[in-house]
């Protein structure tokens, strides 16, 4: 099953998606192969970004003219792919992860598309790999997907370790509607950080409603 944003119909989804941009052979088998591991019970189906988002975000990489990337989970590494691809020959996009798993489906499809060499994956705790890397401003743009509750802590790490105008796509902060009536504490802290990032001077800062909400940091 194709992921899609919950604000759509299934029509409507296939018509955004027919209207966009397509994705590429080595990115379809990719998003097929994940979503057959949620419908195998290996995964749960809302990992996965929507196509649609995949491709803003190369679009994203690409008007932007970012060299260097980060990346703070990647699951099977759809997101990484089309970050990478979005980047130039001399690229480069770090992703942090857990999951040596999941990742290991990322690595086949990056060696496919031809950007395995764009690409360094460090496993292990994500917090504490971002806090070791220099606060310099090195990085153009970050994509967040990772754990909700992390979010905050990872959005303060991230700002002195991006460029000028270097942005910040932080995903799922809609919660399927929930952070209208948190139920958890993951809803709850996506409601509090949304709440927050709209008055904080240090960053320009929209949420759309893409898929299951993506808000766009950009470093003032």
């Amino acid at each position: 099953m194709t992921p899609r944003s919950f604000l759509l119909t299934a029509e409507l989804a296939d018509y955004v998606q027919a209207s966009s941009e397509p994705v590429d052979a080595v990115m379809a088998d990719l998003i097929r192969e994940t979503a057959e591991m949620a419908e195998r019970g290996e995964a749960s189906p809302t990992m996965q970004i929507a196509p649609e988002q995949g491709v803003l975000m190369r679009l994203l990489t690409r008007a932007l003219g970012a060299r260097r990337a980060i990346e703070i989970g990647t699951f099977t590494g759809f997101s990484a792919l089309c970050i990478a691809e979005g980047l130039p020959e001399d690229g480069s996009l770090l992703c942090l992860d857990r999951s040596e798993e999941w990742t290991a489906v990322a690595r086949r499809y990056w060696e496919r598309a031809g950007v395995a060499d764009r690409i360094e994956l460090r496993l292990g705790d994500a917090l504490a790999t971002l806090r070791e890397l220099p606060a310099e401003e090195t990085f153009d743009l970050a994509f967040v997907d990772a754990d909700k509750t992390g979010y905050a802590a990872y959005v303060e790490e991230l700002h002195p370790r991006l460029t000028r105008n270097g942005v910040v796509l932080l995903d799922n902060t809609l919660r399927g509607g929930q952070v209208l009536d948190p139920e958890d504490e993951s809803d709850s802290a996506l409601a509090s950080l949304n709440a927050a990032l709209a008055t904080d001077p240090r960053w320009e800062t929209v949420l759309l409603p893409l898929a299951d909400g993506l808000t766009l940091l950009r470093k003032r």
